[in-house]
């Protein structure tokens, strides 16, 4: 199933959900006529089967990098200093430029996933996997000491969002260091510990 829903996201990388059918898919994999539809009968399971592949490969990522995909420790949890701040950014960071490099097909399958769901709501609960980054951000904002930790932690996700779309497909694509480097991570990085101070008051 990974071959097929991995065929699947980057042919909607390269043409947006229009170029995802049942045969593009058996062609991209390199499997027989007829196989994709055999496993996923309906364009619906289809793209059900995309979100669920791309979330799956986004905990990968996440928790390869230390970064929390699970519900958060029993408050009122152990707190966060100055030092594990710096390493949230750098961690935020490497993910972020992961997803712009390597990742990019990924990460416009994604958006494009996104977009679908403003009318299929039932992609959303999926796209939005288990706990969240809103949930996990809360928390990590509150044991780092800040006054509002659930609307600074929505303002986090909103920020870590419209970050990597800016250097996806904003300006930032074209001012930005080029991603996969370690001027890029660094540059990321900087971006999110600002911010991060600036929500804690460190």
């Amino acid at each position: 199933m990974a071959l097929l829903t991995d065929a699947a996201i980057e042919l909607i990388a390269d043409g947006g959900m229009r170029a995802l059918t049942h045969r593009a898919v058996d062609g991209r994999a390199g499997v027989p006529p007829g196989t994709t539809s055999a496993y996923l009968r309906t364009r619906q399971a289809l793209i059900e089967a995309v979100v669920g592949r791309l979330a799956e490969r986004d905990r990968d990522d996440l928790a390869a990098h230390d970064l929390p995909t699970g519900p958060p420790p029993p408050p009122p949890g152990p707190r966060l200093g100055a030092a594990d701040l710096e390493r949230l950014a750098d961690g935020v960071a490497e993910v972020l430029d992961r997803w712009l490099s390597t990742g990019r097909s990924r990460t416009l399958a994604r958006y494009a996933c996104l977009l679908e769901a403003v009318h299929r709501p039932e992609l959303r609960g999926i796209l939005h996997h288990g706990v969240g980054p809103r949930v996990q951000s809360r928390d990590l904002l509150t044991r780092a000491g800040a006054t509002d930790p659930d609307r600074q932690g929505d303002q986090f996700v909103a920020f870590v969002d419209g970050l990597l779309f800016d250097r996806l497909v904003g300006a930032g694509a074209l001012t930005a260091p080029p991603p996969g480097t370690p001027a890029s991570r660094a540059d990321l990085a900087a971006a999110v510990r600002t911010l991060l101070r600036a929500l804690t008051g460190s």
